[in-house]
């Protein structure tokens, strides 16, 4: 027969303190715990398959390097020259792009269609600008042109290799962990409140033992992180399925797209909206062969006329293959190069059709350019890389201290596999009628445009309706038990 005394040893550490009444602790302490155990395994892989596709760009320098350098021993040769040197290693395709060699020491990246290859995908042949000759050709992927061990973790982190439908994984994480971060923020500086000479907002405590260091852990190192944990959850949701349609027309509606120059001869210019990066490219894909070997002759005067009006550096130019479209001549994006400005030119004439400049952006569409470098590591080259890293290992930890205390507040003397309890029921009675009006209304909208976040809330809240009424029937069960054997006993 268990005791009162039994039973508090059994669950030595209560699941909340008592609050005001009018406190959304006990509402976001529930919320936090379901969202983290449930959601953080999602979290989890991500931030694993995350932390390796923001060092990938420098693993993609190593493995690759003899594709990427070669060793300088000369002029370069005329683009057009380096362009047919491709095309002899192969004849069977139809050349699409060409990105010349930046610096000495480069490899120039001829890009061709492939039928064979999946969307966003072309080939590319390396060729050694100052002899003309190719050094080896590999499939890339997207706008960034990713080489295929970037391209393989990149669609590891996006969908785990599973195709559309594992991009639910990768999207569930990206919509919880802006909710989890601020709910975590909200809880660990209100401990700090109430308890000032106990508690330390952002020095981890060398001195705390058993749950309360990694409690400890748990808070220091998520409210030193909280930041770049909402920034990635935001820019992650705008490459996702549901979020990111939402996100794509409300730019479309907000004029927030990225301008994009005309390729039409005579036509004025459009915008696209930029996911670029993790996939899609927005390159067109040649239709007249005979077209496109006329204007590989005119690539360099083309090239000219670009640097002529300021798109220079690493830039990538499309070589059209109808006699109404134009040459584009674009600014690859490059570490610690902020702006990518582009240009479109009539090869036949040399005018230049079109150009949009980067300052020209509307400022949304900069955020959203920058934003996604951040986030894949490009921005600031190494250093952005190593910051990324760093976060997700931080927030590994994090979530694997989460876990420890959960499992450290099991009952101790319970038979069976037991787990922490959840903290106590009953937080929405704790604040105000009004802020249960507001709760739901901004939690309606959020769901909304964030689905998955929205349906996986509702599956919580039944979840918790459904083991609540579970525990009350128990309850009631055991009380039964224990009058009837009260009443026997006397």
């Amino acid at each position: 027969m268990s005791t009162p005394e039994m039973e508090r040893v059994a669950d030595p550490s209560p699941p909340t303190r008592p609050t005001s009444p009018r406190s959304w602790r006990p509402l976001i302490l529930r919320l936090h715990f379901y969202a983290g155990i449930l959601v953080a395994p999602f979290i989890l892989i991500a931030t694993i398959s995350g932390g390796l596709y923001a060092v990938a760009p420098t693993i993609e320098q190593l493995v690759y390097r003899d594709y990427l350098h070669v060793d300088a021993s000369g002029p370069a040769v005329p683009v057009a020259q380096q362009i047919r040197a491709a095309q002899a290693e192969r004849p069977d395709l139809t050349v699409a792009a060409v990105r010349p060699a930046a610096e000495a020491g480069d490899t120039t990246r001829v890009l061709f269609t492939d039928p064979s290859l999946g969307e966003s995908e072309r080939l590319a042949v390396f060729v050694d600008p100052a002899t003309a000759t190719s050094v080896g050709e590999l499939q890339v992927y997207g706008s960034s042109s990713a080489l295929p061990l970037r391209t393989w973790i990149s669609e590891l982190h996006r969908h785990l290799h599973l195709g559309e439908p594992g991009r639910l994984y990768s999207e569930l994480a990206a919509s919880w962990l802006w909710v989890i971060a601020l709910g975590g923020l909200y809880l660990w500086v209100e401990r700090y409140r109430r308890n000032r000479d106990k508690a330390r907002l952002l020095i981890f405590d060398r001195k705390s033992k058993g749950r309360n260091r990694s409690l400890n852990w748990h808070g220091v190192a998520g409210i030193w992180i909280a930041v770049g944990l909402v920034f990635l959850s935001a820019t992650g949701l705008t490459w996702s399925t549901y979020a990111g349609e939402n996100v794509t027309e409300l730019r479309s509606a907000l004029s927030w797209t990225t301008p994009a120059v005309s390729k039409t001869i005579g036509s004025s210019g459009a915008a696209s909206t930029d996911h670029s990066g993790h996939g899609g490219d927005s390159m067109d894909m040649p239709a007249d062969a005979s077209v496109t070997e006329d204007n590989v002759g005119r690539i360099d005067s083309v090239l000219g006329t670009a640097r002529a009006n300021g798109i220079d550096g690493a830039v990538e130019a499309s070589i059209p293959a109808s006699t109404d479209t134009a040459f584009v001549v674009t600014e690859t994006r490059q570490p610690f190069v902020m702006d990518n400005n582009s240009i479109s030119i009539d090869g036949s004439t040399g005018a230049v059709i079109d150009t949009v400049f980067f300052s020209d952006w509307p400022l949304a569409a900069k955020l959203s350019a920058w934003g996604i470098q951040l986030h894949m590591g490009t921005l600031f080259g190494v250093a952005n890389q190593l910051a990324l890293l760093a976060l997700a290992v931080a927030l590994a930890s994090i979530i694997v201290r989460g876990y420890m205390m959960w499992w450290k507040r099991r009952p101790t003397r319970a038979t069976g596999l037991t787990a922490g309890r959840p903290p106590l029921r009953g937080g929405i009675r704790r604040i105000s009628p009004m802020s249960v009006a507001v709760l739901t209304v901004v939690g309606a909208g959020v769901g909304w445009f964030v689905p998955l976040l929205g349906l996986s809330l509702v599956a919580f809240l039944a979840v918790d309706v459904v083991l609540g009424s579970i525990r009350r029937a128990r309850t009631r069960t055991a009380n039964s038990t224990a009058s009837q054997h009260e009443s026997e006993l006397a």
